[in-house]
């Protein structure tokens, strides 16, 4: 079915970021996974391209385009040439907007133009070792001591920690309440070199071997007062607010995922053979692909149709999770049955298949468990 859900423009956008991305990005790829992250200077040449600072107001040397449609084409684009930039897509779909939307005119001064100059790279320190899901949870505090807070206690799993600069942190201000175990939670802008403040090492994962994953801890980390993000104690409502493009974006990957597996899959369906005969030709190899690119069809119906309802400013936290529910799902289930019909190859990890399949795991957990969205959406109807 015929998309409309972008422009001219859009377009004109997503050839120039195919064009860097295969250029820049795609022959280099393989080394980066084994490295375990992609380098900081390939976020500088994207921000020169004027990628990063997309969403950034002109005055502090963005792009000033608001829409985050740009950013479902740079994951479209980058997980349908085989690169995951998962780190990326953190600075940019999840952190930057809490700039956006709670800096102080001092602080977008102070702020804004390094991120949109790729000075500044953002990655966001939620989850602890006691608190994934359940964010009411977080035990790192933040007390004040004058014209600053110190912060104490870890983070884990957080996306882009190597290569961070600055960290918004979710800290405890004042103590949870029986009656409110969400409020006392402040969100801090934590610059990754502040004396106190251990990044630790690479995390060996399954899969997203290119992006950089680390523990943080804080000991007795000093943070400036101006340094608070927005309103004490309303980190969680901050939160909540982020949430639906978050969940968002994820869907975007994971869709964009399976629809590049059924293109790898056919490629290979019609070049091997067994029995005499290509691999195409079997009816199970049709029946297999016709429901996975169907599923890719109701898929993208329902991603498009998000995006619009975001662009208005209307996609809700129930309509969400359904979306990040149905993409993350439809991932594992896609990217497994074209594995399937890769045979043995499929197994081996110079099949760009056998990492997509390892990266696809993890989308059913980050973001919110599959779980996690069912509870929400089962809320919402009142169960």
């Amino acid at each position: 079915m015929r998309r409309t859900v972008f422009d001219k423009d859009h377009e004109d956008f997503r050839e120039m970021v195919t064009s860097f991305l295969s250029r820049e990005v795609v022959p280099h790829f393989e080394g980066w996974e084994k490295e375990g992250r992609i380098p900081k200077r390939v976020y500088r040449h994207m921000a020169d391209l004027g990628i990063l600072g997309m969403a950034i107001d002109e005055r502090y040397g963005g792009g000033g385009q608001s829409s985050y449609k740009y950013s479902a084409i740079l994951t479209e684009t980058s997980v349908g040439l085989g690169v995951g930039m998962g780190a990326l897509r953190v600075h940019m779909d999840i952190a930057t907007p809490y700039l956006l939307e709670y800096c102080n005119d001092e602080q977008r001064s102070r702020w804004l133009p390094k991120v949109a100059a790729g000075e500044m790279m953002l990655a966001i320190a939620m989850t602890e070792p006691g608190a994934g899901s359940d964010l009411a949870g977080v035990s790192t505090s933040a007390t004040r001591e004058g014209d600053t807070y110190v912060l104490k206690g870890s983070k884990t799993f957080i996306t882009g920690a190597l290569n961070a600069d600055s960290f918004i942190v979710v800290a405890r201000t004042s103590p949870a309440t029986t009656d409110n175990r969400r409020g006392g939670l402040s969100l801090f802008v934590v610059d990754a070199d502040i004396p106190g403040l251990t990044v630790g090492p690479n995390f060996e994962k399954l899969g997203l071997k290119s992006q950089d994953t680390a523990e943080l801890f804080f000991d007795d980390v000093r943070v400036p007062a101006d340094c608070l993000l927005g309103e004490e104690g309303q980190a969680f409502t901050y939160l909540s607010h982020n949430l639906p493009q978050e969940r968002l974006s994820i869907a975007v990957g994971s869709l964009a995922s399976a629809k590049t597996a059924i293109d790898l899959t056919i490629d290979h369906v019609r070049e091997r053979s067994a029995f005499g005969r290509s691999l195409s030709s079997f009816q199970n190899t049709k029946f297999v692909l016709a429901a996975c690119a169907t599923d890719v069809a109701a898929g993208q119906a329902f991603i498009d149709n998000a995006l619009e309802a975001h662009h208005r400013g209307e996609l809700t936290a129930v309509d969400a999770a359904k979306l990040k529910l149905f993409c993350a799902e439809l991932q594992g289930r896609v990217v497994d049955e074209c594995l399937q019909l890769f045979g043995g190859y499929g197994y081996m990890t110079e099949y760009p298949i056998a990492r997509m399949y390892a990266d696809a795991r993890v989308t059913r957990i980050y973001g919110g468990t599959s779980e996690i969205m069912k509870t929400i959406i089962a809320k919402s109807m009142n169960l």
